[in-house]
């Protein structure tokens, strides 16, 4: 456990560093905010989720891999298929269980209510993409458990699904100008800046699309796929449409959003 933890540190924190790099060199978009308060703010909020996963202790989602793994519990658990097979329903699952608890986060109030101070962030770079209210992390690993629990995947495929998904997390909000070629190539199969970027748009119809943030077949087997926003990558706005200010790049602000009685609708 303690190896995983570190693996999955160094990559998270090597892939913010390197598309944080990647996005100055090759932005796609201006800023219309500073950068040092909404990153301060967005790591201030994985930091603290993270802090509050810590009373899941065995529950986190390699813990329930491992322990139904020794306890033959979960479908794949009750089966003898070939490793690879196994490895490949089970990362797939895994993702499409994701893709499916995002769009709940949209529909279901309760949920948006914790969503939206990730849809909150005015910008779009690679800080975004950790920029979750620390209820909603606990809650997801929650679900995520739950999942792993039904499933028995074995251990190496939550480990690497986990650390793909912060990975894709991270690259599919990044600020980052694709060549057009490698954008349309990328997108076949996994989500790309570009695409992601149309689901945090202010109109409505928008923000229902692109939910996806590692594999893109989701979206478009299920109708919810949208190439481009309406105004262009340049033109459309980021956020919220009922909080275009300043507070949203504030720690405090971010962190009561959820809890106020007047909110945003989106």
């Amino acid at each position: 456990m303690n190896d995983e933890t570190l693996i999955r540190f160094s990559i998270f924190a090597g892939a913010l560093l390197l598309f944080s790099v990647l996005e100055a060199l090759f932005p796609r978009r201006e800023r219309v905010q500073g950068r040092l308060r909404r990153w301060l703010t967005n790591l201030s909020l994985v930091i603290s989720g993270s802090l509050s996963l810590m009373v899941l202790g065995p529950l986190l989602a390699v813990g329930v891999a491992a322990w139904a793994s020794l306890n033959e519990g979960g479908l794949l658990n009750l089966v003898d298929w070939p490793v690879w097979l196994e490895f490949g329903i089970a990362f797939f699952v895994l993702d499409f269980t994701i893709w499916l608890q995002h769009v709940a986060t949209h529909k279901i109030p309760l949920l948006w209510r914790l969503h939206k101070v990730h849809h909150a962030d005015r910008d779009l770079d690679a800080s975004s993409g950790v920029r979750f209210h620390p209820v909603e992390i606990f809650l997801s690993m929650l679900f995520k458990c739950l999942i792993v629990l039904w499933l028995g995947p074995m251990v190496l495929a939550v480990v690497v699904f986990e650390i793909t998904l912060n990975a894709t997390a991270i690259f599919s909000h990044a600020n980052l100008k694709l060549p057009v070629f490698l954008d349309k190539s990328l997108r076949k199969i996994i989500v790309t800046p570009d695409m992601h970027r149309v689901h945090h748009s202010v109109i409505l119809r928008e923000s229902q699309k692109n939910y996806g943030f590692n594999f893109s077949f989701w979206d478009r087997l299920f109708g919810t796929y949208q190439p481009d926003p309406s105004k262009g990558q340049l033109g459309m706005t980021l956020g919220l449409e009922d909080a275009q200010v300043n507070a949203t790049q504030q720690f405090g602000w971010s962190l009561w959003l959820p809890f106020k009685k007047s909110n945003p609708n989106i």
